[in-house]
């Protein structure tokens, strides 16, 4: 997959699953970008004309037996549904680094991201259609059950909690650590889950007692194919792409690149310093003003700092690629010029990176999804 081809997944975003063609991109992009599976057989494309409401497993042993032996669905589920299907694709597509965000069982954006970059980096054409054939690819390759038993640790409930995470700056300042809210805010950061999910897989869970056992996402991985040498910010697509030294793409990961008001840089950054676990400094003279806070505030590391667990710096000063309190929301939200990732993949990504890494930011063309 090259720079120019992940311009593309914008474009297919919008028919990957629906079966029909993408928004129409203005003809430089076109003449860039491969066909968005508009041309793909009607065998290959997973009907959605009358979408099933999916019949939910009632108990842990359920969800276990039956996301092991989702198929792929035809018709789709509705974007609106949680599917045992759909949770199985996600955590596939997550141990082979292309990663769908959040697994939270629905089919939105970030799973057709995810499936694209999967193509990509098989080198399959990435016509941004989900067949049986790209399904029985992501089988053989995640032949483990999708779903696996965990039994609660101690660290997992010993806290320091946070029940209560302010939102205004100074009064984080205030706290030594912002650790998580709560042991199912850990667990599901731990099993890259949505906390819906993880609570919907284990009913009657309490999930605070050291050796309780609880059903999660089994998204322990293979370690990626090789470093990462190059970066691309694509912000058409919304997408953190990193190609290795022969130019192959190893890791996808959805991104919040900017806003309009604060936008990412242009051209081409090193990556700089790397933190883990980072403190972060609030300077409302040299980025953004919070609210009324106007003056340098000190906040404290912890998961839900505000930039997550991990800041890798870039050579412009200020802006960087950076982790999250909150990773339901990449890709739907904006941020202050930053890159910003889930904590899991900050955290998969800053091991498979040095200083120097060139990054790219690739503008594009705004194409908006039929997905979204």
């Amino acid at each position: 997959m090259t720079m120019r081809s992940s311009v593309a997944l914008a474009l297919i975003s919008g028919a990957l699953f629906s079966g029909m063609p993408a928004l129409a991109a203005p003809e430089a992009a076109r003449d860039r970008a491969p066909t968005a599976g508009v041309g793909a057989p009607a065998s290959d494309r997973p009907g959605t004309t009358n979408p099933v409401k999916v019949t939910l497993p009632a108990t842990r042993d359920e969800w276990v037996a039956v996301t092991r032996a989702a198929a792929l669905p035809r018709p789709l589920p509705m974007q609106s549904e949680v599917s045992p299907a759909i949770v199985k694709l996600q955590i596939m597509l997550d141990r082979a680094h292309a990663s769908p965000g959040v697994i939270d069982g629905h089919l939105g954006s970030n799973v057709a991201k995810a499936i694209a970059a999967f193509q990509a980096m098989r080198n399959l054409p990435v016509n941004g259609v989900l067949n049986q054939a790209i399904w029985d690819v992501l089988e053989r390759e995640s032949a483990e059950p999708p779903l696996m038993t965990y039994a609660i640790k101690v660290e997992d409930v010993a806290g320091p909690f946070v029940p209560d995470m302010p939102k205004d700056y100074a009064e984080l300042a205030t706290l030594y650590r912002l650790g998580y809210r709560g042991p199912v805010e850990l667990l599901a950061e731990k099993f890259h889950m949505d906390e819906d999910l993880l609570r919907r897989l284990n009913p009657g869970a309490t999930f605070q007692a050291p050796g309780e056992t609880i059903v999660v996402a089994d998204v322990r991985q293979k370690k990626p194919r090789a470093k990462v040498a190059r970066l691309v910010a694509d912000k058409s697509t919304k997408q953190l792409l990193g190609y290795g030294g022969a130019g192959e793409l190893v890791v996808a990961y959805p991104a919040t690149i900017g806003s309009r008001d604060l936008p990412s840089p242009t051209g081409v950054h090193l990556v700089g310093a790397v933190a883990v676990n980072p403190e972060y400094w609030y300077r409302p003279a040299v980025n953004f003003q919070q609210g009324d806070n106007t003056k340098a505030l000190r906040i404290a590391p912890g998961p839900n700092n505000p930039v997550g667990s991990v800041w890798i710096g870039l050579d412009k000063p200020t802006y960087g690629i950076h982790g999250t309190p909150e990773p339901s929301r990449i890709d739907k939200t904006n941020s202050h010029g930053c890159i910003r990732l889930t904590n899991w993949d900050a955290e998969e990504l800053v091991k498979l990176i040095e200083p120097g890494v060139p990054v790219e930011f690739l503008d594009g063309v705004e194409v908006t999804s039929a997905i979204r």
